[in-house]
């Protein structure tokens, strides 16, 4: 098999216009302006001096101390999210076991096995309703503001697909 060379273009793209010799002068100056600025402005800095202290690396670092920053340090969403959730569980659970041991204390007689059942059923009761209220949440449709002018037509038709089998059957309804 042979190779062949590549055919090379007679005409410039469909579209754009074949470019001038002032055009390439003026793509030449550009080229020229643009490497002089970058290297008018240096983008690293070495330094030798052996007086300035230095990592096992070799890399030197300076003698400024580093500065606190105020606040809490930056963290995604989710894991703030996670802290704050984590900080509410462990306070409440400070509490209800808190509770349960003075109502021990208090009553000389109680029987830890009423008291566990007891608070016990509370947070069954407590995740029962924050269940109910997440599910309540869910059903509820969004709330949708429309600022129209002029002619429009809206459609709010929403198509429901179901797949089902090996052989997959649509059914769009």
């Amino acid at each position: 098999m042979y190779d062949l060379p590549e055919p090379k273009p007679t005409a410039a793209a469909a579209g754009q216009a074949a470019p001038t010799d002032a055009d390439r002068d003026t793509i030449r100056r550009l080229m020229a302006a643009v490497d002089e600025l970058a290297a008018e402005k240096p983008t690293a800095i070495r330094i030798d001096d052996p007086s300035v202290p230095s990592w096992e690396d070799g890399s030197r670092i300076g003698t400024t101390p580093p500065v606190d920053q105020p606040g809490r340090s930056s963290m995604s969403s989710k894991a703030v999210d996670d802290s704050v959730r984590m900080w509410s569980f462990g306070g409440t659970a400070v509490l209800v076991c808190g509770g349960v041991s003075l109502v021990m204390v208090a009553s000389e007689k109680a029987d830890p096995t009423v008291i566990g059942v007891f608070f016990g059923g509370l947070a069954v009761l407590a995740l029962a309703i924050a269940r109910l209220l997440r599910r309540a949440g869910q059903a509820a449709p969004a709330e949708t503001h429309n600022h129209i002018s002029g002619d429009v037509h809206v459609d709010r038709r929403e198509v429901k697909n179901k797949n089902t089998g090996i052989w997959v059957k649509n059914t769009n309804d």
